[in-house]
């Protein structure tokens, strides 16, 4: 497996010559969780884009590097809002995807053990339509964290749990991706709490580093300080908006 990077990103993006941010400048630190909010609309999801390269509404006019000077997009992986399950293979199928599209033969053993730690092994046959909305957003959590890359990028990705699966999911998620460099997409405060090394607050002048609980992620969800860290985060970001 290849060094898991630290990642920088400096600059603005614009929309139609509008600003969308302005002077951002985040550092997503090498092996740790960087949990990225921020209102709605503000860009969260766009710079997990142009992180990957991908095509976007607007411009990104900045720099964006890694510590070891190797391109980034190609060692990430990705989990979107939308699971993007494709519709005629089984849940065992799109979670073995990655490799089939890199003509490699799937780990069949491994994805079936990530189909059951997601409690989705009485499922893994059927196809996405039969699913719901939570059980497909755990395949796509499976499917990502299948593919074992050094950089991870998710956008929300246990916001269609309930809160109990959210928490196992979570812990799940930050036991499998230790020692990768990642950066979580979140409107939640207390997951953010919960799972950030890093804290940053996405605002159309910049970003606002938000101190995180002094105990080691991954939190327990009543530890005293981790729930005053998320409340005075959420106050701000209800101030905010």
């Amino acid at each position: 497996m290849s060094h898991a990077p630290e990642i920088t990103l400096h600059g603005k993006y614009e929309i139609d010559h509008t600003p969308l941010f302005d002077g951002v400048s985040l550092r997503i630190e090498a092996g740790q969780w960087t949990c990225l909010l921020g209102k709605s609309g503000v860009g969260k999801s766009t710079i997990l884009r142009v992180i990957l390269g991908l095509e976007t509404a607007g411009k990104f006019d900045g720099t964006l590097t890694a510590d070891d000077g190797k391109p980034i997009a190609e060692r990430a992986s990705y989990m979107a809002q939308s699971d993007l399950l494709l519709p005629w293979l089984s849940l065992r199928e799109n979670v073995v995807i990655g490799a089939r599209l890199r003509g490699e033969k799937p780990d069949l053993d491994k994805a079936d053990a990530m189909i059951e730690q997601v409690g989705l092994t009485a499922h893994h046959t059927k196809k996405p339509k039969a699913l719901s909305g939570g059980m497909r957003q755990r395949a796509a959590l499976a499917r990502c964290l299948m593919e074992d890359r050094p950089i991870v990028l998710l956008d929300e990705p246990f916001s269609a749990l309930d809160a109990g699966t959210r928490a196992d999911m979570q812990s799940l998620a930050a036991q499998v991706l230790r020692g990768k460099t990642v950066l979580l997409v979140t409107h939640d405060p207390a997951e953010a709490c919960r799972l950030g090394h890093q804290i940053a607050v996405l605002t159309p002048a910049g970003i606002l580093p938000w101190p995180v609980p002094k105990t080691t992620p991954v939190r327990a969800v009543d530890d005293p300080e981790t729930l005053r860290s998320q409340a005075a985060l959420l106050s701000y970001l209800r101030a905010a908006s």
